[in-house]
């Protein structure tokens, strides 16, 4: 980390809530969803497919697990009202895994029923470690019953091999991300060079299995990885996917839709922007560090 995004990441929590709005505005839809839907709509006339998800998480009580599930209910119904091609990625502690592991599975159960009714999709998104092992008895619980569900995976967590095993008798939907919760060294691998080799080892592997993979990933060198997989295996455009945050590396994003490729947007909005964006960037702190030297170079 540069000196520079060092500075960045330390004074965040003392930004102006104003200021920071101007950093996340690349990276998140709006505060409605309204505004995320038409965001969606604006990416599939361009080619790409995309996923809504609401930010917050970590709800303090089922109300607001149940309003949550509300809002994706009716977003199914409206993507599917619009013709979209769009699914909806949501987090199992915003419908309340930290407080009634039942409860929570059975509110994204009414969800994912709710757009198989619809023909769509629901991905079970993946937290810090403390929710890794609850997560995937959720998804196994659900997939069991259910074909329109995924998971995601994170290659920086030591896990990750032994979590894989555990699924690939499904087959499974696999998001795999690099990881971005701040992780002790003894569960998480913080060595670049490490995440890059289990992140393509994850791949082939699922690949291998028959799992459908959603390869999310803003790295072209991890890019160029998955084209040369896909490439000796033989796979279909059918079998797997790239997905890119809202906002980031927009070059690249097209660079792998010309190709050929399907490619889904994943679209962060809601009323929760603030949380959500702060720890987004201390997470990333190049990419604060690159939006801060703009504004500057700006004025």
């Amino acid at each position: 980390m540069s000196l520079f995004d060092r500075l960045v990441v330390s004074t965040l929590p003392f930004v102006p809530k104003t200021v920071v709005g101007i950093i996340a505005k690349r990276y998140i839809a709006g505060e409605t969803t309204a505004e995320a839907l038409a965001v969606a709509a604006d990416l599939n006339d361009q080619g790409f497919l995309t996923a809504l998800d609401m930010v917050g998480e970590d709800v303090s009580n089922l109300n607001k697990a149940r309003e949550a599930a509300d809002t994706y209910g009716f977003l199914l119904d409206e993507i599917q009202r619009q013709g979209l091609e769009t699914n909806v990625s949501l987090k199992p502690t915003q419908l309340g895994l930290r407080i009634d592991k039942n409860a929570c599975r059975d509110l994204i159960r009414s969800l994912i029923e709710k757009a198989q009714g619809h023909n769509n999709f629901v991905r079970i998104e993946m937290e810090d470690s403390t929710c890794t092992t609850d997560t995937i008895a959720l998804y196994r619980s659900l997939r069991s019953d259910f074909d329109n569900t995924g998971i995601v995976l994170q290659a920086y967590l030591r896990r990750t091999k032994e979590d894989v095993a555990a699924i690939v008798d499904i087959p499974p939907n696999v998001r795999i991300v690099k990881g971005v919760y701040v992780e002790p060294r003894r569960i998480a691998y913080k060595a670049p060079r490490i995440i890059n080799k289990n992140y393509m080892y994850l791949a082939e592997t699922l690949l291998r299995k028959g799992a459908y993979v959603a390869f999310a990933t803003h790295d072209e060198l991890l890019v160029w990885e998955t084209f040369r997989l896909v490439e000796s295996l033989g796979l279909p455009s059918s079998a797997y996917e790239f997905q890119m945050l809202l906002g980031v590396e927009k070059q690249l994003r097209h660079t792998i839709r010309d190709a050929g490729h399907r490619i889904r947007v994943y679209i962060p909005f809601g009323s929760d922007w603030h949380p959500y964006s702060v720890r987004r960037l201390r997470e990333n702190p190049k990419i604060a560090g690159y939006v801060m030297q703009a504004m500057l170079q700006r004025q």
